[in-house]
């Protein structure tokens, strides 16, 4: 009976110990567990610090114009990390890239033909042609006015390089290039009967500035024509930052006392959106 009652409580005090290695083994694991969530919880905290500690810097930077962008620190890639009425604003596309512009596809996809048949213009109209790069369709339009003139404005003394060479090429007269800066297109006050932009607006660093320095330069009933790619369709295969819906146009427009008068969708990818300025 002494040996059954040793055996027994050598039984218990085996399975007591077992007990305690594996109590004592959940709690490291517990522990471990607290240990890395409030490590987590501690670079979340830092993170969003950081983040809060630079932003109201940016800021005060931006915001310091008329209140009217706000940047962020932790942004999209294909954007500059402002922002205006809610909308990211892309980066330009810049010279180097310029190929792009003339690539063998771009008639198909664009329809560059249709686009300035749809602009609509009288032969002594004055165009503003903004982000015109390789003067894509400055050159088209400038057929079609003989007895006008074609502003082609860019910011990138390259690309208006390109457009000076291929004028002289040519033998063209009626087309003038215009060094904009990011904020002013720097066109002549009420001498534009039309400035259409493709593709181009929602690079602007200064949306605000550059519209309302062109509203300036727009003559009465002066017309604008965007061509961006249907934010709507996700189906577009253009990233997202370079696209825009009717709404965010609509709204950016009318902000600048801009007039919505129809949009056309003749374009299989991209709206053609026509705006006017008020007056007689």
């Amino acid at each position: 009976m002494e040996l059954k009652a040793v055996s027994w409580l050598n039984k218990i005090k085996m399975k007591t110990s077992v007990f305690n290695t594996m109590k004592t083994s959940q709690y490291a694991i517990a522990n471990l567990i607290k240990y890395t969530f409030s490590l987590c919880i501690f670079f979340l905290i830092a993170i969003v610090f950081l983040n809060f500690s630079y932003v109201p810097q940016a800021i005060a930077q931006e915001t310091n114009y008329r209140n009217y962008y706000r940047t962020k620190t932790f942004h999209n890639p294909d954007g500059i990390g402002k922002y205006y009425m809610e909308r990211e604003i892309a980066q330009v596309m810049g010279h180097q890239a310029m190929m792009w512009l003339e690539r063998d596809g771009r008639e198909r996809e664009e329809k560059p033909q249709a686009v300035v048949e749809h602009l609509d213009l009288k032969s002594t109209d004055s165009v503003a042609d903004l982000g015109t790069g390789t003067g894509y369709f400055a050159f088209r339009i400038a057929e079609l006015i003989p007895e006008g003139k074609v502003y082609a404005v860019d910011i990138q003394p390259e690309m208006l390089d390109v457009v000076n060479l291929l004028k002289e090429k040519n033998k063209i007269s009626n087309i003038e290039t215009v060094l904009g800066t990011e904020n002013n297109p720097q066109l002549p006050a009420n001498s534009i009967d039309l400035a259409l932009m493709v593709d181009a607006y929602h690079e602007f660093a200064y949306p605000r500035e550059m519209m309302e320095n062109l509203y300036s330069a727009l003559k009465p009933q002066g017309r604008v024509i965007l061509v961006e790619y249907r934010q709507e369709n996700p189906m577009i295969m253009i990233k997202p930052l370079h696209k825009m819906s009717q709404k965010q146009v609509k709204k950016e427009m009318k902000a600048v006392n801009l007039k919505w008068l129809k949009t056309q969708e003749f374009l299989p990818e991209q709206h053609f959106m026509i705006f006017q300025k008020p007056g007689k």
